[in-house]
């Protein structure tokens, strides 16, 4: 008979990923046990403190790591400097992603008081007016990132799709959730589950196909058998490796959101809750990265030259195929969501360009690239959060709404809000490689890994689509600083009037051919908000209209006040400013990261 025995685990290095998921089982308790009226304040200050204790204990670990590199939990678990960098820049843009989540523009939050109510319904309705808050998204968040941190730190197959399925299923849950535009927020959840589903199937598939190969799961006896050095009971099936290799890299590439794999992104990142998109775009790309290097820098080490070229020529053509369609289809977006997508396709793209040299100068260029990349699109779907459109009447109080997302309502909006246009574009000039920014630095690490790899085509076409991707972020800019707001309110010396919280531009009624606006405030019915041309918006609930609000007008408005989402736009670009014009810092401990093998 088989003994049981339990393996010795160094609680300490694992420490980081403990915190977070033992603050998430905590928050579990919180919703059951906490009074309603504390409910979300002792959520938002566990989730801080739990990710914030994630950050230290990194630092904590930093030392003893870079020296001593070591496997644990059965050697499930890789304790390693790049695992431990990987799960840093996880952690820091998890804290400023939940900041993000906690604003309350205009009193309420992005998060729909019952989620799984079905839109416009008389339960929806009454738990609007009844001040219902979704305080689940805390917990929820912390699980994901408690996956990020073990997606990344594992060289166990088993373990990694575990990892992806534990950071997979909260996101799912997260991206239904909005408070407005829900039957888009659940369209976009259910996409996203049923390509999530069919990428995990892949990956379970490829692991399976490598485990029949090299009979083990772990990656450096599977790096052994693809090198012959191991005792594979199916070593002479080259091709039932690389069908494995394929597939789970491809499981991979869903998650960083490349070409193929990449159809999910746009849609769910245009539904989803404005917050939860930010926190994808950041923390999930950082993520599945780290993965990806992992496993094709230990599987590396065991290719010979054919397979090695055969994985090579693979990335080639994702890398280029991403980065294409990324600045291509982002030039014609009209969007401001869906923009950042196919931006965040195309820096994906970039990414790739860094690890087809299997060196440590590609690995390095890509911790910095991820972390200046997270910071920018943290920034920047924060600053969205408080670009907003606001239903005024004559005589009425002003109804705050969902964000402005079309990029005609972003127009004018430098005169409103100097410096939230000053930090978004800042954080557009870095997504397009400028010069004194952190994204020009991260760029030119990663060609130059390229350059350095042999793959100088590669580094060529990269530079190329990043050229063309300062069209459309300069576009942004252009709008907001040169074009003046459509039929702006303006005063004698022809300046916007200001009303209540920010300053105010009108823009084109919306008509029932451009789309709905939904109407929430606290205590006030759910409603849908259609502009006609003698500026009447008639609001409805579960397609009947319920009121009407005489000569009212739809107007775009810059939430003002140091609330969460600006001063994380604060931090955010400060850092952007910083990574660009100091970064030797963050680029040595880069470089001294590189090492993820004990």
């Amino acid at each position: 008979m088989n003994e049981f025995n339990a393996p010795a685990i160094d609680w300490a290095a694992v420490s980081p990923v403990l915190v977070v998921l033992g603050a998430g089982v905590l928050g579990v308790l919180v919703e059951a046990f906490v009074p309603a009226r504390a409910r979300r304040t002792v959520q938002l200050v566990l989730s801080l403190a739990a990710l914030a204790g994630a950050v230290l204990a990194v630092g904590l670990l930093w030392e003893s790591v870079h020296a001593n590199p070591r496997l644990v939990v059965r050697d499930s678990y890789d304790l390693t400097p790049f695992g431990l960098a990987i799960q840093g820049i996880i952690a820091v843009l998890a804290f400023l992603a939940v900041l993000v989540m906690a604003d309350r523009p205009g009193g309420q939050d992005a998060f729909a008081p019952t989620a799984a109510a079905v839109p416009g319904s008389r339960y929806e309705e009454e738990a609007r007016r009844a001040g219902l808050q979704q305080t689940e998204i805390y917990p929820l968040a912390l699980f994901s990132t408690g996956g990020m941190l073990l997606f990344a730190a594992t060289d166990d197959l088993v373990v990694l799709f575990i990892a992806l399925e534990v950071l997979s299923l909260p996101l799912y849950v997260l991206c239904a959730t909005a408070r407005r535009r829900r039957l888009l927020s659940q369209e976009a959840a259910f996409k996203y589950f049923l390509l999530g589903a069919f990428a995990s199937a892949l990956t379970v598939f490829g692991i399976a196909l490598l485990y029949g190969y090299a009979g083990s799961v772990h990656l450096p006896a599977i790096a052994d058998a693809l090198s012959g050095r191991g005792d594979s009971p199916l070593q002479g099936l080259h091709v039932l490796a690389i069908t494995g290799i394929v597939l789970v890299t491809g499981g991979l590439l869903f998650k960083v959101g490349a070409a193929p794999f990449h159809t999910w992104t746009p849609d769910v990142y245009q539904g989803a809750p404005t917050p939860v998109t930010g926190f994808m775009a950041a923390c999930t790309k950082a993520a599945a990265v780290g993965a990806l290097v992992r496993v094709l820098f230990y599987l590396g080490k065991g290719f010979d030259a054919a397979t090695r070229h055969e994985v090579q020529v693979l990335l080639w053509a994702v890398a280029i195929a991403t980065m294409a369609i990324g600045t291509i289809v982002a030039a014609v977006q009209t969007d401001i969501k869906r923009l950042l997508a196919y931006s965040s396709i195309a820096h994906a793209g970039f990414i790739l360009v860094a690890l087809v040299g299997f060196d440590d100068a590609g690995a390095g260029a890509v911790l910095f690239y991820l972390l200046a990349y997270g910071l920018a699109t943290v920034g920047a779907f924060a600053a969205v959060t408080l670009v907003r459109e606001r239903l005024t009447g004559a005589g009425e109080d002003s109804v705050i709404l969902g964000e402005a997302t079309h990029l005609s309502q972003w127009a004018g909006i430098g005169r409103k809000a100097p410096w939230l246009t000053a930090a978004f574009a800042l954080f557009m000039l870095s997504m397009a490689g400028i010069p004194l920014t952190a994204g020009f630095v991260a760029k030119f690490g990663v060609f130059s890994a390229a350059v350095g790899a042999g793959a100088w085509p590669l580094a060529l076409l990269g530079v190329l689509a990043s050229a063309i991707s300062v069209f459309f972020y300069a576009r942004i800019i252009v709008l907001m600083v040169l074009t003046p707001a459509p039929d702006a309110a303006h005063d004698g010396t022809g300046n916007e009037s200001q009303h209540g919280a920010g300053h105010d531009a009108t823009r084109e009624p919306v008509s029932a051919g451009q789309g709905t606006a939904t109407l929430a405030s606290a205590g006030t019915a759910t409603g849908t908000a259609t502009g006609t041309a003698a500026g009447t918006a008639t609001g409805t609930a579960a397609g009947t209209a319920t009121q009407v609000r005489p000569a009212t007008r739809a107007v775009v408005t810059v939430m003002t006040g140091w609330g969460p989402a600006a001063v994380v736009v604060a931090v955010c670009a400060i850092g952007v400013v910083l990574l660009g014009v100091l970064p030797a810092t963050v680029l040595d401990l880069a470089a001294g990261a590189v090492k993820f093998v004990p």
